[in-house]
């Protein structure tokens, strides 16, 4: 069995990683895919925080710019990634791991209240860690969420799971000539604007020397070889030049 490089790692999923290649909603079949690639780092004794996104159901940026007003917004937004926790809480728990969803909302019949303490101790007694509804207030996007649980539990990394392998220094959708980046410097990805998260998450793992790993889940094992320190996708961190 190989031997993980990380003890605690924080997972950011997005919404849209739950819709498989349904252009909404969530997708039994990327769930099961998804829970098995998380128990493979489970068995190596990993512990598992995880945030999940919103956007599969509902995005709140997206509904303030036709008209509905960011907060509200943003609320409905913060209880799509509560849908989305819930789910993924139920499939893995479906294959044998104990998993707790914790909300910065409190909704105590749903889940349990952000307690950071009860979080870490879930996660010493070998429990997932689900955290839903993001920070609990409008305006921040689960990127910062991330980053800032991550933080909050001393996680060992950030571990950014897209549908892409790693960070470019341009779209490489859409420019054949974009380079990806194996390691980047906070300050770099700030300075350049790459659109890998958002530029609070960035500067607030930067003030924390919180290293941040982009890669894609979509690559099956791919999850379990960044947790075993295999050169997989692009690491954010202090110092490094982009080559």
């Amino acid at each position: 069995m190989p031997t993980p490089k990380y003890k605690r790692v924080l997972v950011k999923l997005s919404g849209e990683a739950l819709m498989g290649d349904r252009g909404f909603g969530i997708s039994p079949e990327m769930l099961n895919y998804l829970s098995a690639e998380l128990r493979s780092v489970y068995d190596l004794g990993v512990q598992i925080a995880l945030v999940v996104g919103g956007g599969n159901i509902f995005r709140g940026v997206a509904a303030s710019s036709y008209g509905m007003d960011r907060t509200p917004a943003d609320h409905i937004g913060m209880l799509a990634t509560v849908i989305n926790s819930i789910a993924l809480q139920d499939v893995l728990e479906k294959r044998g791991v104990q998993t707790r969803v914790q909300t910065a909302i409190e909704m105590s019949a749903l889940a349990e209240p952000y307690i950071l303490r009860r979080a870490i101790r879930h996660l010493e007694k070998g429990r997932v860690v689900i955290f839903a509804a993001g920070t609990g207030n409008p305006y921040f996007t689960t990127d910062t969420a991330a980053a800032l649980r991550a933080q909050e539990i001393r996680a060992d990394v950030l571990m950014k799971a897209t549908k892409v392998d790693g960070i470019y220094d341009a779209d490489p959708m859409t420019d054949r000539k974009a380079r990806k980046l194996d390691s980047v410097s906070y300050l770099e990805v700030l300075k350049r604007q790459l659109k890998v998260m958002d530029s609070t998450a960035v500067s607030l793992a930067m003030d924390n020397h919180l290293p941040i790993i982009v890669f894609n889940f979509k690559v099956k094992g791919n999850l379990r070889r960044v947790v075993c320190g295999e050169s997989v996708g692009s690491c954010i961190k202090e110092g490094s030049d982009g080559d």
